[in-house]
C-alpha cells in the first residue's frame, strides 16, 4: 500500500478496490491520493466508451486517465485535458501500460480557456465532485458543488465544440438539473445509472442533438 494511503484509515477502502479502478494495477499503474476516489472504475469506464463510439473525444477534466485510456480503446484520437500536469503525467503513463498512449494527445491546461481551440465530435465531462464527502449529501447540486464551475457553465463551453456531451456524474445528482441544463443548451439527454457489483455508483448523461 502507497505511504500516502497508510497514514489515512479513510483511503483503505480504495486501496481494496485498486483492481476495480484498473485491472492492471499491478503492472505500475500511478494514481496521486485525489485519484484514488476520482477514478472512473474501469467498467463503468468501458461501458460509458462504447457507448457513443466517436472519431474524436475530448476528455475535459482526464486526471489519471480511467475515462481516457478506455476512450483510446474505441476512438480514433482522445484529446486529454487536466490543469495539473502531474496527472498528465500520470494518465501519460498509465496510457502506455495500456499500450493506446500513441492514439491520445495529452494537453496541460485550462479546459476553459482551451475550449476555443479544440474539436472533437464529443465532449465527455468528468469533473471533480469535490472530495469524498459528497456521498453524504441527500441531493448533490450540480450548480454549487462540481468544481471548478457549475454544471451549467461546463456544459455551455462544451457546448461550443459539439452537441454530443457525455457528463459523468455523482449518483445523487438533483435529475431536475440534469434536465434544465439540457434546455438550456438545446439538447436531449439520456440518463443512466451505472451499477458496479451491484452497487449503484454514478450516473452518466448523454446528451445530444434530436432531429426526430
Amino acid at each position: 500500500m502507497p505511504e500516502e494511503l497508510k497514514e489515512d484509515p479513510k483511503m483503505y477502502k480504495y486501496w481494496k478496490k485498486r483492481y476495480s479502478l484498473f485491472h492492471k494495477f499491478d503492472e505500475g499503474i500511478q494514481l496521486d491520493r485525489e485519484s484514488w476516489f476520482s477514478v472512473t472504475p474501469e467498467n463503468v469506464a468501458r461501458h460509458i466508451a462504447n457507448e457513443y463510439v466517436c472519431d474524436v473525444v475530448l476528455d475535459a477534466f482526464c486526471g489519471a486517465g480511467g475515462n481516457t485510456i478506455q476512450f483510446a480503446h474505441t476512438s480514433k484520437k482522445v484529446i486529454a485535458v487536466d490543469i495539473d500536469p502531474q496527472k498528465i503525467a500520470m494518465a501519460r503513463h498509465n496510457a502506455r501500460t495500456y499500450g493506446v498512449a500513441e492514439r491520445i494527445d495529452f494537453i496541460v491546461g485550462d479546459f476553459f480557456k482551451l475550449a476555443p481551440t479544440l474539436k472533437a465530435d464529443m465532449v465527455f465531462l468528468s469533473p471533480p465532485w469535490g472530495g469524498p464527502d459528497y456521498s453524504d449529501k441527500h441531493e448533490y447540486d450540480l450548480e454549487t458543488m462540481l468544481e471548478p464551475k457549475p454544471a451549467s457553465e461546463l456544459m455551455r463551453v462544451a457546448r461550443t465544440i459539439s452537441p454530443n456531451i457525455t457528463f459523468y456524474l455523482p449518483r445523487n445528482s438533483r435529475l431536475d438539473q440534469v434536465m434544465s441544463v439540457a434546455k438550456e443548451v438545446g439538447l436531449a439527454v439520456e440518463i443512466e445509472q451505472n451499477f458496479l457489483d451491484r452497487r449503484f455508483v454514478a450516473i452518466t448523461a448523454y446528451f445530444y442533438e434530436d432531429h426526430r
